[in-house]
C-alpha cells in the first residue's frame, strides 16, 4: 500500500473516531440533561409536598399568653376596688394528632386521650375544693378539643381554672403520666367585698363576645395586621366593656406575654418553646373613697327603706325602688362618691336576667320605663332644682333685676287659654323678691316673671336664649366624666308640639329637662364656684408596675360664664329652703335647693303621675368644697327623700376630708372631734 493510501486510511480512521466522539458527547449531554429535567420533575411534583412540609416544620407560632391586669384602687392609693389575684389553671398541648377518623377507622392516639379525660377527673374529683364543681370526663374531651374546631393544633387547652392546691401538687408531682398537661399561673378579677361603687367600676367580658363593642370591633381589626405579639387580644381574654374597666382598658391592660412554639408538618408543636412573660398593666387611683361611698351607698338603702314605711307627702313610697348620687368637689372636679343603688355583687358569676334592671351606672345611662317591671328612669324632671338657674338666666337676660318685688297669689296664668300654674300645695307666697322666690320656691314668679318675660322679649327665639344656657351649665350635654356611654339627658323644651311660651313656662320651674345625677352634680359645682363648669373624673392618677406616677389628672374647666357677682349673691342667699328635718345640728352653713318633679309613667297600659325626689346642696356656703346631688325617683318631696341621704355624704366627707379642710376622724378613735377647730 502506497504512502498516500495510507494517510487517506489514517485521515478516515480520524474523521471516524471524531464522529463518535462527537455522538457520544451529544448522547451523554441527552443523558445529563434528561437526567436533570427528570430530577427537577420529581422535586417538583413528587418531593415537593414533603420539603414543603419540611419546610413548615421550621415555622414558630406566638401563643398569647394573658395580660395581667393593674388595679383600681381608691383615692387613698392602698385600697383595692378591682384586682387581679393569681390563679393556677391546668392546660393540654396536642403533641400529637388525637383527632377522631372521619373514614371510620380507629385512630390510637385518640383512644389514649380520652382514657387521659377520663384520669383527669378521678384526679379533679379526688383533689377539688369541696365546694368545686364536678368536671366530668365528657367535659374534658369538649374542652380538649380534639378535632379542632375551636382553635388550632398547636393552641394549649385550657382543661380547669383555679386549682386546688392538692391538684396542684398532684400534677406537679405526676407530670410525666399526663403528656402535654401543665400547671400555668394566670390571674382572675375581683372586685372589693364591700361592693364599692361596682356600676362605676364596671365589668369584664371575653374578647370574644365584646366584639359588637365598637371599642373591640377595632381591636379586632387591628388584630390582623398586628406585628407586636404583647398587643394581640386572645379570644378568651377578659376585657373592661363599662365603667372605668372600660374607659381605661389600655392602661389596666398591659401586654400579653406569649409562648413562641416550633410547628411540625402536621401543625401540632414541639418540644423548643420560647416563653415571653406578660408585662403587668397599670394602677388606677381613682378619686372614690371608699369610705364615703359605703357611707352612700348605705344612705341611700336606708332611704329607701325608711320611705316604704314612713309617709311622705301623706302616704308611703313603695315603688322607691332606685336612688342616685354624685358628690364632687368644687375646686378640683373629683368624684368622691358616685352611687347607683341598687346594686349587685361583681365577684357572683354573672347572671343578666338577675342584675339586668341594675348593672347599669344610673348616674351616666338614662333607664326607659318598663312595662313589664314597674322602674323608673335614672333620668328625671329636675323640679324646683332648676330655680337657682332661672333667677340666673332672669337676672342676666335683663327680664327683673335682684330688687324687682312680685306679688304670689299661688299660680300663674299665661297664653291665650290662661293655663294655670300652681305653686306646690298651693301655698300663696305675698311678696317676693328673686331670692326669696327660690327659698320658698314659687312656681308662680318663675312663670310670670322668668319664662313668659323670656317669650315676650326674644318670642320663640327665647327656646334658643334658655338651651344656650342650659348647656353653659352642663344640661343637656356631656359632662365629660371619664366613663363610657355618657348620656346627655332628654331636653323636651324643644318639643314643637307645644308653644313656645308654654315650654319656657314650665322649663321654668323644672319641668321641661330630665338630666342625670352627674348633670345635676356638674350644674350644682358650677353654682357653688360661680361659674366654672368643670370636668368631673373618677382618676386622679396612673401608676406604672412600680408604683411611680406616670400619670396625673389635673382639674379641667370646660367652659366659664360671665353673671355679675351680685346675681351669684342673690341665688346663693335664696338657696336656703327648709331641710331643717335632714340637717338638724349640721355644724356648717351650706346652700341647697330641694325639688319634687312631677312626671307621667306608663305602667300596664295606665297613665300615673309621681312625684321624683330631687335635691343639690353645697357646702359650706361661702368656702365651697363638696356639691351633692341626690335624686330618688317616685321619692315624693326631695325635702324627706333625697335631702336626708345627702346630709349623711356631707357628714362622711366632712370626717374623712373635713368641709373646713381639717378631717373630724372617728370620735372612737380618740381623734379630736370639734366642729369648729
Amino acid at each position: 500500500m502506497t504512502q498516500q493510501q495510507n494517510h487517506e486510511k489514517e485521515e478516515l480512521s480520524n474523521k471516524r473516531r471524531f464522529s463518535f466522539r462527537l455522538n457520544f458527547f451529544f448522547f451523554s449531554s441527552f443523558i445529563i440533561f434528561s437526567i436533570i429535567i427528570i430530577r427537577l420533575a420529581v422535586l417538583q411534583f413528587v418531593e415537593g409536598p414533603e420539603l414543603a412540609q419540611q419546610e413548615s416544620g421550621s415555622v414558630t407560632k406566638n401563643i398569647p399568653l394573658l395580660p395581667v391586669r393593674g388595679s383600681i384602687l381608691d383615692s387613698t392609693g392602698e385600697v383595692k376596688l378591682a384586682y387581679s389575684e393569681p390563679i393556677q389553671s391546668l392546660y393540654i398541648t396536642l403533641y400529637k394528632n388525637y383527632s377522631k377518623p372521619t373514614d371510620g377507622s380507629v385512630n390510637p392516639n385518640h383512644e389514649e386521650a380520652l382514657e387521659m379525660a377520663e384520669r383527669l377527673a378521678e384526679v379533679f374529683e379526688k383533689y377539688k375544693d369541696p365546694d368545686a364543681e364536678t368536671l366530668t370526663a365528657a367535659d374534658i374531651e369538649k374542652a380538649m378539643d380534639l378535632n379542632y374546631r375551636q382553635t388550632h393544633g398547636y393552641t394549649p387547652r385550657l382543661i380547669k381554672s383555679n386549682l386546688s392546691e392538692k391538684e396542684i401538687a398532684y400534677f406537679l408531682q405526676h407530670k410525666k403520666e399526663f403528656p402535654g398537661v401543665s400547671v400555668i399561673e394566670e390571674t382572675v378579677r375581683k372586685y372589693d367585698e364591700d361592693t364599692v361603687a361596682v356600676q362605676a367600676i364596671g365589668y369584664l367580658k371575653t374578647f370574644k363576645t365584646s366584639k359588637t363593642l365598637e371599642k373591640y370591633k377595632q381591636v379586632d381589626e387591628t388584630n390582623k395586621d398586628q406585628t407586636e405579639p404583647g398587643l394581640v387580644y386572645s379570644e378568651l381574654e377578659k376585657v373592661g366593656v363599662d365603667g372605668l374597666e372600660m374607659q381605661y382598658q389600655d392602661e389596666l391592660r398591659g401586654k400579653a406575654g406569649y409562648s413562641q412554639i416550633p410547628i411540625n408538618p402536621l401543625n401540632l408543636p414541639e418540644e423548643g418553646t420560647v416563653i415571653q412573660a406578660p408585662e403587668k398593666g397599670k394602677d388606677i387611683v381613682s378619686t372614690i373613697n371608699k369610705e364615703i361611698q359605703v357611707e352612700t351607698e348605705q344612705a341611700i338603702m336606708d332611704q329607701l327603706d325608711w320611705l316604704h314605711r314612713n309617709p311622705v307627702s301623706g302616704k308611703l313610697h313603695p315603688n322607691a325602688t332606685t336612688g342616685y348620687a354624685v358628690a364632687m368637689e368644687v375646686d378640683t372636679g373629683n368624684i368622691v362618691a358616685m352611687a347607683s343603688m341598687p346594686d349587685y355583687d361583681p365577684n357572683d358569676e354573672w347572671d343578666y336576667d338577675k342584675i339586668k334592671y341594675i348593672y347599669r351606672n344610673g348616674t351616666t345611662e338614662s333607664y326607659p320605663p318598663d312595662d313589664s317591671r314597674r322602674r323608673m328612669e335614672s333620668t328625671v324632671l329636675l323640679g324646683s332644682t332648676i330655680k337657682p338657674l332661672s333667677v340666673l338666666i332672669g337676672l342676666k337676660e335683663g327680664l327683673f333685676s335682684t330688687n324687682t318685688a312680685y306679688q304670689d297669689v299661688g299660680y300663674a296664668l299665661f297664653g291665650r287659654d290662661d293655663s294655670r300654674v300652681r305653686n306646690s300645695q298651693n301655698h300663696v307666697y305675698g311678696l317676693l323678691f328673686p331670692d326669696t322666690a327660690i327659698k320658698h320656691s314659687s312656681n308662680a314668679f318663675m312663670v310670670d316673671m322668668v319664662g313668659e318675660r323670656l317669650y315676650n322679649k326674644f318670642g320663640s327665639k327665647g327656646i334658643d336664649i334658655w338651651d344656650q344656657h342650659m348647656k353653659e351649665f352642663g344640661l343637656g350635654v356631656e359632662t365629660g366624666v371619664d366613663l363610657p356611654r355618657e348620656f346627655k339627658g332628654q331636653i323636651e323644651y324643644k318639643n314643637e308640639k307645644e308653644t313656645a311660651l308654654s315650654r319656657l313656662a314650665f322649663a321654668s320651674f323644672g319641668q321641661q329637662g330630665k338630666y342625670t345625677t352627674m348633670q345635676l352634680a356638674q350644674y350644682t359645682t358650677m353654682l357653688a364656684n360661680k361659674g366654672k363648669r368643670l370636668e368631673p373624673h373618677l382618676v386622679k392618677e396612673i401608676r406604672d408596675s412600680e408604683g411611680n406616677v406616670v400619670k396625673k389628672i389635673e382639674p379641667k374647666v370646660l367652659n366659664e360664664v360671665d353673671f355679675a357677682d351680685e346675681y351669684w349673691n342673690t341665688v346663693h342667699r335664696g338657696m336656703s329652703t327648709n331641710v331643717d328635718m335632714a340637717f338638724s345640728g349640721f355644724p356648717y352653713d351650706f346652700a341647697r335647693k330641694t325639688g319634687t318633679s312631677q312626671q307621667d309613667i306608663y305602667y300596664n297600659g295606665t297613665k300615673t303621675r309621681i312625684d321624683n325626689g330631687v335635691f343639690i346642696a353645697f357646702a359650706p356656703r361661702n368656702n365651697p368644697k363638696l356639691a351633692v346631688a341626690v335624686v330618688i325617683p317616685e321619692g315624693g318631696f326631695g325635702s324627706s327623700s333625697a335631702a336626708p341621704i345627702a346630709r349623711k355624704i356631707f357628714d362622711a366627707y366632712d370626717k374623712v376630708y373635713g368641709l373646713d379642710g381639717v378631717p373630724k376622724g372617728n370620735p372612737q378613735d380618740g381623734e379630736e372631734t370639734s366642729q369648729n377647730e
